[in-house]
């Protein structure tokens, strides 16, 4: 599988003898076991370089779901797919059934799809197809990076667009150019990195309330990462760099629930919109929320995961204001299953959270595609 481990670089060789000559104290890297150069982000894009239609596709679903957060398009944003990717053709597969329902219900539906790559842990446990993608504790990250890339440009050629967590602040610069929509998980909503780093980045950005439920840190989150920001980074070559940020204008609130329970009832909604209009975060914040069906919401249940969907259908055929996109986890087979290497997996099965079922998920898209249907008729 050596031609899966991404583009090679000359340079990895000068910097391993490097380390072998180097003269270093005994204060560092007590803890570091292993050091593998990874090629910089331009030799992955080189590679793997975004063809002129997806780049296009990139750009008219990065404006579509700005225009649905910031009110100027009446239609639903759907960010749905599976909890994470761990196998490629499965998820080029669920891309291809999931651009046929987005072909007939583009009038209504801002459909992205979930394309994740990284997996916070609470304790430890498999950290997503970039970290481990052989699922063996292999841990070739450059052979994930390189996959991760490969994955997101196949979801590009079946005409969707993609969505992903942001996780490891270095990842977006192998990884961003090709993304229409990120997320901040509910661990990092507070964290200053994620807020600088969300401020640079080019596309509209979630942050999730804490797992613990606090709403107002993630509304503080919206109003920071739409102010310039100074902080070290990484260029598209692998130079350590002071990046300066204009801000993002297009954050936004996303309720997932909590560890107490759920919060997408109308009420929570409401609140949730009072701590945005406090926390000043302006811009999208003023319009509405992304709600997600799954994690705190459902109990991490997918059939209370869909009961959840048909609810906020039913809401939004009545008029409810403040929703302006759903999150739902959803993959080809229903449930989830231990991670393992590929062979020993059902095929379309979730390795992390339980999914919806595929053919549950065609079923509820057309339910929240009538429910736009409906407000726009009333």
């Amino acid at each position: 599988m050596a031609d899966l481990r991404g583009p090679d670089s000359s340079e990895d060789v000068k910097r391993r003898r490097l380390g072998e000559q180097a003269v270093l104290p005994e204060t560092v890297d007590v803890n570091i076991r292993q050091l593998d150069p990874i090629p910089a982000p331009r030799s992955f894009i080189k590679e793997l370089p975004l063809l002129s239609e997806q780049a296009d596709l990139v750009l008219k679903s990065r404006r579509a779901v700005r225009d649905v957060l910031h009110g100027r398009d009446d239609r639903l944003l759907v960010v749905v797919g599976p909890c994470s990717i761990h196998d490629p053709k499965a998820a080029k597969d669920y891309a291809h059934r999931l651009a046929a329902v987005n072909a007939e219900l583009s009038d209504r539906l801002v459909i992205v799809m979930r394309v994740y790559f990284e997996k916070p842990r609470t304790t430890v446990g498999w950290k997503g197809l970039i970290n481990d993608p052989d699922l063996d504790g292999s841990y070739d990250i450059r052979k994930g990076m390189w996959l991760a890339r490969r994955v997101l440009l196949d979801v590009l050629a079946a005409g969707v667009p993609a969505a992903t967590e942001w996780l490891d602040p270095i990842t977006p610069q192998y990884l961003s150019d090709a993304v229409s929509w990120g997320a901040i998980g509910a661990r990092n909503t507070e964290s200053q990195v994620h807020r600088e780093l969300a401020s640079g980045l080019s596309m509209p950005v979630g942050f999730k309330n804490s797992t613990d439920g606090n709403v107002k840190a993630a509304a503080d989150s919206c109003f920071a990462a739409g102010s310039e920001h100074h902080f070290l980074s990484i260029n598209l070559d692998g130079h350590v760099i002071a990046a300066e940020t204009r801000g993002n204008a297009d954050c936004h609130l996303i309720l997932r629930g909590s560890s107490h329970g759920p919060n997408y009832d109308s009420d929570s909604v409401r609140e949730a919109m009072d701590a945005l209009r406090h926390s000043q975060a302006g811009g999208p914040s003023l319009h509405g929320l992304v709600i997600d069906a799954a994690h705190g919401n459902s109990g991490k249940n997918e059939h209370i995961e869909s009961e959840v969907v048909e609810e906020i259908a039913a809401r939004l055929a009545h008029g409810e204001q403040g929703i302006s996109g759903i999150m739902m986890e959803s993959f080809i087979e229903a449930g989830n299953q231990h991670p393992a290497p590929l062979p020993q997996l059902t095929y379309g099965k979730s390795v992390t959270d339980p999914c919806i079922s595929w053919s549950r998920t065609e079923q509820l898209l057309h339910t929240l595609a009538e429910a736009v249907s409906t407000r726009r008729a009333a």
